[in-house]
């Protein structure tokens, strides 16, 4: 089914978007929900339960798999709340209803649908017709999910381990199967086998007659090699990955998946040129595996969709990417977190964002997963955390323990940003014979580590009036570094107005495109790989350097093809943006230059 918005609300840190279908979903638009914090989500369902006046039994943690039904049953409060709030929005008792004309206001000016309305009521529709007219033609935005395939934590009872399916993505997952919903499960950081062949044992992944699916697999990536690769070890197990969602490397918020400088344009090309050859080729495996296990065969053709996500600013780059790479959405992440009506952000975090400059929005080392993570600085778990390495007590107390992942000191896992964890690791180091300089660095690579599966949580908590006596009051949030373009709190009609062109929401003039800013950021991280080998480097390194150094070339040579061929989009910044291309060359030269002398 074609979407009624040409953008979607990617997932933002683990509360930000918990509970944004609420919100949005009702105007037709698509968000996605964290499945990481079943604790957040059971407080949540207790919150939305008592607010709809709606019967309300806690599942707590002494229940048999808890996580899952926690989740199944928040989907199911939010799928059927959902549904009530469209069902009051057809419900007009007259021809100029509010909620209405937001829900026609906000679609681009492009929409079939935007277009047929305006059409009837120029005409004088009678209210009857007009009624039915929005019965039959609104429809609802996707409440989709994210799980992060390697946030899979064993969990144990009675320090006895569970079997595989209770850990904590594989339960997610049954949760979501379990639920009403019919939407996308979004597959992020990765790919699991195991978690991966756990899908086919949910009947509602797999293809009907007609090649509708009831749970679609979106799979976010961030090169085509992976997506393929993915695509195909899915396809064995006889399920259809409907969406492959191009994430930009480092022009993202939350944690960065950085290629080996691969850039958004050149892997957004390879997708379009090769996407006929991706459905054939995964099709074919598609049904020999339903062959084999006696599975209904789609006698329809299954639908294949293109997104991506990542730093887009600007109504001509969205119209750009959709029609340059013929997508079917691009997402719009960072910019939602100043939009109240469409996310859960406290509001002094809110005010920090909005204030927040690029000097103020950097890749941090912080998360215990060990991926480069965007970070506003100043924010307020930081702090919490500075507080208690002051105190001489670095660490958390790990209340949730989602990201105990580290099994160098225990069996069952610890996370590294956890007080236990640290105590071990420095006292580990202080038993090392090594100088005190580096004694020092691996003190500080220590303890830098944040508890970001609370903090990434604690705003919808604030935001809620809810305690966070437990877990504390520190806030972590992980813009992309285009937040620094966006300095107004906007209404969710602001945004939408921003996105399609019929408003401008930024003040500021000087903001990079969105090519050139990712080509930025790159040539930075290389630098940055180039520094840290020092003078040191072993064979294998050096040639991992020197192909990304190529990949970056091979990039800035597509760019440079891709401007000058512009006669539409980009036209009066043409000259711009090929000169800020040089300069990013000329700085791509000056590390080729620092390699050879490695």
């Amino acid at each position: 089914m074609k979407r009624t918005h040409s953008f979607h609300i990617p997932v933002m840190g683990i509360g930000f978007t918990i509970d944004s279908p609420l919100k949005v979903a009702q105007y037709g638009i698509d968000s996605v929900i964290s499945l990481v914090d079943d604790i957040l989500l059971e407080k949540l369902r207790k919150l939305y339960s008592e607010k709809f006046e709606i019967p309300y039994k806690e599942i707590s943690d002494k229940v048999d798999d808890f996580r899952a039904k926690r989740i199944t049953s928040y989907l199911n409060l939010m799928h059927e709340q959902t549904e009530e709030k469209l069902h009051q929005l057809k419900n007009i008792s007259s021809i100029k209803s509010k909620a209405l004309k937001d829900y026609i206001f906000m679609l681009p000016e492009y929409s079939s649908l935007k277009k047929e309305y305006e059409k009837l009521t120029e005409n004088g529709i009678p209210f009857s017709r007009l009624k039915d007219w929005v019965c039959k033609n609104l429809t609802m935005g996707s409440i989709d999910v994210n799980i992060m395939t390697k946030v899979d934590k064993g969990n144990y009872l009675n320090k006895e381990l569970l079997p595989i399916e209770y850990n904590d993505a594989h339960a997610a997952l049954r949760g979501y199967s379990n639920s009403k919903l019919s939407s996308s499960l979004v597959l992020s950081a990765g790919m699991n086998p195991r978690l991966y062949s756990y899908i086919s044992n949910f009947d509602d992944f797999f293809p009907d007659e007609n090649g509708n699916i009831k749970k679609k697999i979106i799979l976010k990536v961030s090169d085509y090699r992976s997506a393929f690769i993915q695509g195909k070890f899915l396809a064995k197990k006889g399920l259809w990955v409907s969406e492959y969602r191009i994430e930009s490397g480092l022009n993202c918020g939350g944690h960065a998946f950085a290629t080996d400088g691969f850039l958004l344009g050149p892997v957004l090309e390879e997708f379009k040129v090769n996407k006929e050859s991706l459905k054939i080729q995964t099709k074919t495996l598609l049904i020999e595996a339903l062959k084999e296990s006696n599975r209904v065969l789609p006698t329809k053709e299954l639908a294949l969709k293109i997104t991506t996500q990542g730093g887009v600013g600007t109504d001509e780059e969205h119209s750009f990417l959709m029609e340059e790479y013929q997508l079917d959405s691009v997402g719009w992440g960072s910019p939602f977190l100043l939009v109240p009506e469409a996310t859960s952000v406290d509001e002094k975090t809110m005010e920090k964002l909005a204030k927040a400059k690029e000097e103020d929005l950097y890749l941090s080392n912080t998360s215990p997963l060990g991926v480069p993570f965007n970070t506003l600085k100043g924010n307020t778990k930081d702090l919490e955390k500075q507080q208690f390495i002051n105190k001489n007590r670095p660490g958390s107390a790990c209340p949730n323990k989602f990201i105990a992942l580290n099994k160098e000191f225990k069996e069952s896992g610890l996370c590294t940003a956890s007080r236990e964890y640290q105590y071990l690791k420095l006292k580990e180091l202080d038993s090392l014979d090594i100088s005190a300089e580096d004694k020092e660095q691996k003190h500080n690579k220590i303890i830098e580590k944040s508890c970001i599966c609370v903090g990434l949580s604690t705003a919808t908590l604030i935001l809620n009036d809810m305690s966070t006596k437990k877990i504390g009051a520190g806030v972590s949030v992980c813009p992309g570094p285009n937040m620094a373009y966006f300095e107004n709190i906007m209404t969710l009609r602001d945004i939408t107005d921003h996105i399609y062109g019929r408003k401008n929401m930024m003040t500021r003039t000087d903001r990079p495109n969105i090519f050139i800013k990712e080509l930025s950021l790159y040539i930075t991280h290389l630098q940055e790989k180039v520094a840290d080998v020092k003078t040191s480097i072993d064979k294998k390194q050096l040639r991992y350097l020197l192909k990304f150094k190529n990949n970056l070339e091979e990039g800035i040579r597509y760019y440079d093809k891709l401007f000058k061929a512009q006669k539409e989009s980009f036209v009066n910044q043409k000259e711009a943006l090929l000169n800020a291309l040089q300069i990013e060359q000329k700085k791509l030269i000056l590390v080729g230059v620092a390699i050879e002398n490695i």
